[in-house]
């Protein structure tokens, strides 16, 4: 089973050979020589080098005290996840599962291979405990395809101890800098291997700024395209709130579509934003259940102790534990899935051509606002529907209608700031705050639907019943509050100018 860690790491080059003495920077009290360690890493990628393009690097070492896989992915300048798996001849299931959605039908092949000869110093405080871990590495890079290239330098690594404070690093950035030495231009080894052994320099393309609606929506699908890859590893692995983000922009991406017809062609981007409704339907199965169960485990804790009878708690956490794990499985093998993988590739092949209408090539003020305009009339009318209606079913479908409009609007105004600037973020805050308060309504609903189904089972089993009602009728009263204080939120939406 693949392991992770967090890595808080600066690299640095210097004409000079050897680090400068770092003693007494940030309660460094010692430092430690540690010896030389002879690294050999093999960097796989495809051929077309995908990982690279994201900034992943997967690689297979031996030598130093990590021998085995490690799969990067980047957090922040300096900051990246490592997953680590066991040393083995080829790439571990695992591993090879968190680049699925980069990889897909492309092999993954041995790229580059870095020796290294590293020499470690250990920066200690005046308890002997590692604070970081400074290193001088002799590195030579050869290219394992195509040009066969070799290259060959020096740099300085600062990684921070696990827990360590990063303040620390910026201490011993100062003293390095004092003493000649200078950030490398490279983010990794891996980046300045590829540029000197004749690959691509990873993140050198640039797009042009938008100026046209077309431009300004495509950029909008690209970051959103780009984060349903990013958040594939973190919904494999479980990581929270992955699910949600993933599903969000999958929503986005639709929304666009629907929105914009002018710009998009509907034709083309109907059965796509189909698919992503499919993916996000998939997506919400897990979330939607945790939510709920947080919901539910929250609103018996606020009950006082004479309010609960009977193994209420242990039923709501064996439901939302069993339901987690069978939604989660279902979701792996969605992403591992053909028609996953095809949606994918669909979507790189709709941004890399277009269906682009003629009001794309328009500036995107006019065309965009009127869009955008167009979803909020919509809205208006929907929550005007629902207010008009007297509680019950009725009113939580048609409010439910509103809240999935509003979500959409909101969505519009987001792709729309760019262009549209402080008027669009606006709208998008408005309906933001509107989607809040509509979806604490559908939540309820959902809450007194299960409260009823633990109900019956409950009653089934012989149990007593009594706090589920006392949770169902909670439920129904933050239901009334929503739809007490949705004229009053409305109105003032409403006396607004959106756009």
């Amino acid at each position: 089973m693949a392991d992770a860690k967090r890595e808080i790491e600066r690299k640095y080059e210097s004409d000079e050979s050897g680090l400068p003495d770092l003693t007494g920077v940030g309660g460094v009290a010692a430092v430690l020589d540690k010896g030389l360690v002879d690294l050999d890493a093999t960097y796989y990628d495809t051929a077309d080098e995908r990982l690279a393009a994201a900034a992943l690097t997967l690689r297979r070492r031996t030598g130093g005290s990590d021998a085995g896989w490690h799969l990067k992915f980047p957090v922040a300048p300096g900051v990246r996840d490592e997953i680590q798996a066991p040393l083995s001849d080829t790439v571990p299931e695992e591993i090879a599962a968190l680049v699925r959605s980069r990889v897909r039908d492309r092999a993954l092949v041995p790229l580059v291979r870095l020796r290294s000869a590293r020499d470690v110093r250990h920066l200690v405080d005046a308890e002997g405990a590692l604070l970081a871990e400074a290193s001088v590495d002799t590195v030579t890079a050869e290219r394992l395809s195509g040009t066969g290239r070799v290259a060959q330098w020096t740099e300085m690594e600062v990684e921070l101890a696990d827990g360590g404070d990063p303040a620390l690093l910026d201490q011993l950035e100062k003293r390095l800098r004092k003493a000649g030495v200078r950030p490398s231009k490279s983010p990794s080894k891996l980046a300045r291997a590829l540029e000197q052994t004749g690959g691509r320099k990873p993140g050198s393309a640039r797009r042009a700024k938008p100026v046209t609606a077309g431009d300004h929506l495509l950029a909008y699908l690209r970051e959103q395209r780009e984060a349903i890859l990013g958040h594939d590893p973190g919904v494999r692995r479980d990581v929270p709130d992955s699910v949600h983000q993933m599903r969000v922009a999958t929503r986005r991406m639709r929304s666009t579509f629907r929105t914009f017809g002018t710009v998009l062609d509907p034709a083309v981007t109907g059965p796509v934003a189909a698919e992503l409704k499919w993916l996000a339907g998939e997506l919400g199965l897990g979330r939607d259940q945790e939510v709920l169960a947080e919901r539910l485990i929250a609103l018996l804790d606020e009950l006082p102790p004479a309010l609960v009878a009977g193994p209420v708690r242990e039923r709501l956490t064996a439901w939302a534990s069993a339901r987690h794990g069978s939604a989660r499985g279902r979701l792996v093998a969605i992403l591992d899935s053909t028609r996953y993988l095809a949606l994918l590739d669909t979507l790189d092949a709709l941004l890399a051509d277009p269906p682009l209408r003629e009001a794309a090539a328009r500036k995107p003020e006019k065309v965009l606002t009127k869009a955008v305009r167009k979803d909020f009339a919509k809205v208006s009318r929907l929550v005007t529907e629902a207010l008009g209606l007297p509680p019950g079913q009725d009113r939580d479908v048609a409010v439910h209608e509103a809240r999935k409009k509003a979500k959409r609007t909101r969505y519009a105004g987001e792709a729309a700031v760019p262009a549209l600037g402080g008027p669009a973020k606006s709208l998008a805050s408005s309906m933001k705050s509107l989607t809040s308060l509509l979806g604490e309504h559908q939540d309820s609903v959902m809450a007194r639907r299960t409260l009823r189904e633990l109900s019956a089972v409950a009653h089934a089993a012989g149990e007593n019943g009594f706090t589920y009602g006392v949770l169902y009728g909670r439920e129904e009263a933050r239901a009334a509050s929503v739809e007490a204080d949705l004229p009053g939120l409305w109105k003032e939406i409403g006396t607004g100018k959106p756009l």
